[in-house]
């Protein structure tokens, strides 16, 4: 097989061998460079539970890839682990997506990469290393590494890592020992992984298999299993396929690529970040269409088909071996669009009828479409005079006594006083807590208030209490909450002017969230705001905090933002 046209360009020809040189110097053979080029992008690292089988994923995608007649060149991304990253920390992880994205186009544009193989499983890393793909729009395949097992049961299901917040704050309140708190932390992430539960590192894996991005599986495959080794060196193998029948990122990453994602994230209750990352991939595709909204349609469209955890007891592994993403899009696909292409090189449609289900149904996991969990979708966006923009929540999360809550706003201007103040039992039931300057640029970085609604589950507020804030949730998070409110605080959105006492509606079914102020104070009150400096006036922060968009943007780095 001869090189494709991008390796070619700087490989073949006298006047190139100064680059046949540099690769020789590596051991490369002139068999390998006559070859074409295929990327490995390989976000291994010792950090990240979910990306640390990656270097064993890495090499059997390098043998599918010679054994179908390329050559593979292996190089490495960051990845950071939201896990980690709680609190101060936090405030680099969205970012991070975006350098994702840069470092991966900078690579295969400044070597001439004929295709890439991107390797990855967590949170910011799947959406960066796919926005990559779309703006690169070469054969691009998308491998994750797989979930991990679930825990030792604690609360009623099997443990992951959050159980380990979830029980701090049950300790504190004095309703477990600590002796049962401690046992956790040995217990609860027995294997390596994207986390067990349906958070935001897994349902952009499932995602990604609606989107046509990765094998048929790829996404939930547990990590320990030998099969994720046997789908490693099958997408080595696809790439090469890929590249021979020119299919690029952009033939797949279409509109209806983008719709097939949202019904599936409808179908299982994912999480909300979800939304901002296809809000993104659309961006870097280039397509013209209004993500929100789609999702908005949807959502009273797609029936809740999959309650995972957060939302049951049941993790990933469970979702799998109830058939996992294929069995749910079995379920859907008289609605999908069926034509939409992916990396099987084969449509959408072909691939649902086609899909061999190894184990048996387990509607206890995976129910009918006519048969739901819910009629709606367990995603929603709300609008309203606090979100004139968009909120985003995750009904499919919480109780539906929360469909419709009205509270007494109690408001803090950053995550740490917020938890300092539930801690100390000062949110009480029947407060909606209100969480500004957490936005893109307000925060900078819209961190996750993970830890802020694992304190309200684990001090007994999760169903006596609200949540909204301009930063965004965990896929683990459940409870009444709204996060991605745009405009956001520090671009003077209404949330920036909610003073103490003041009453919010959330209202579900009706796709609203309220600030049950009159009309003329609100003004009043926006007339008198001041815009807060940057926190962060220096380094990459810095830099985000002047460029990065709305949430309702996706929040990508836009450098016409300023």
């Amino acid at each position: 097989m001869d090189n494709g046209k991008r390796s070619g360009s700087i490989l073949k020809g006298l006047h190139n061998q100064h680059y046949r040189a540099m690769l020789k110097a590596m051991g490369f053979t002139s068999d390998d460079i006559k070859r074409p080029i295929i990327g490995v992008a390989n976000s291994w690292n010792e950090l990240v539970p979910g990306h640390y089988n990656l270097r064993q994923v890495a090499q059997r995608v390098r043998e599918g890839i010679y054994r179908a007649g390329a050559t593979p060149v292996e190089f490495g991304v960051i990845a950071c682990c939201d896990g980690f990253a709680m609190g101060k920390g936090m405030h680099h992880i969205l970012p991070s997506r975006e350098i994702i994205a840069d470092s991966v186009e900078t690579m295969a544009e400044a070597h001439r990469l004929d295709a890439l193989v991107l390797l990855g499983s967590c949170d910011k890393i799947v959406p960066g290393m796919t926005m990559a793909a779309a703006r690169l729009d070469i054969p691009c395949i998308l491998l994750p590494g797989g979930p991990m097992e679930g825990g030792i049961v604690f609360d009623g299901r099997e443990s992951d890592f959050t159980s380990n917040t979830e029980a701090y704050a049950m300790y504190s309140a004095k309703k477990i020992t600590e002796e049962e708190y401690t046992s956790l932390e040995s217990l609860s992430c027995p294997t390596c992984g994207s986390c067990s539960f349906l958070g935001t590192a897994n349902t952009m894996c499932c995602l990604s298999e609606a989107l046509g991005m990765t094998l048929p599986d790829g996404g939930t495959t547990p990590a320990y299993m030998s099969a994720r080794l046997a789908m490693a060196e099958e997408t080595g193998k696809k790439i090469v396929e890929l590249l021979e029948k020119g299919i690029t990122a952009r033939k797949i990453l279409t509109e209806g690529a983008i719709r097939n994602a949202i019904r599936l994230c409808l179908a299982i209750g994912g999480s909300t970040n979800a939304v901002m990352h296809l809000i993104a991939i659309a961006y870097e595709a280039r397509l013209k269409m209004d993500v929100l909204s789609e999702f908005d349609q949807l959502s009273r469209e797609i029936p809740h088909i999959s309650k995972l955890n957060p939302a049951s007891k049941y993790n990933m592994v469970d979702f799998h071996k109830a058939g996992g993403v294929y069995r749910v899009l079995t379920e859907l696909l008289p609605v999908l669009d069926k034509d939409a292409v992916t990396v099987t090189s084969k449509t959408m449609g072909e691939n649902v009828k086609g899909h061999i289900f190894p184990y048996p149904k387990n509607e206890n996991v995976i129910k009918t479409f006519e048969d739901p969990f819910g009629h709606q979708g367990g995603v929603a966006i709300l609008r309203g005079s606090l979100a004139p923009k968009t909120g985003v929540t995750k009904p499919g999360a919480f109780d539906k006594s929360l469909y419709h809550f009205v509270g007494e706003a109690i408001v803090f201007d950053s995550e740490e006083e917020t938890e300092e103040a539930i801690l100390a039992g000062k949110v009480k039931d029947g407060h909606v807590v209100v969480i500004r300057y957490e936005g893109p640029k307000g925060g900078p970085g819209m961190r996750e208030m993970y830890k802020v609604m694992k304190y309200l589950y684990g001090r007994g507020l999760a169903k006596t209490t609200a949540l909204v804030t301009d930063g965004r949730f965990s896929g683990t998070n459940n409870g009444c909450f709204v996060g991605h409110i745009s405009p956001e605080a520090a671009e003077g959105g209404p949330i920036a002017i909610v003073e103490n006492g003041d009453k919010i509606e959330v209202d579900v079914e009706k796709r609203a969230l309220n600030l049950l102020v009159d009309e003329k104070i609100i003004q009043e009150r926006l007339k008198k705001w001041k815009r807060p400096d940057l926190k962060f006036d220096y380094g990459y922060l810095g830099l985000y905090s002047r460029f990065a968009t709305s949430a309702a943007e996706g929040a990508v780095v836009r450098y016409d933002n300023h």
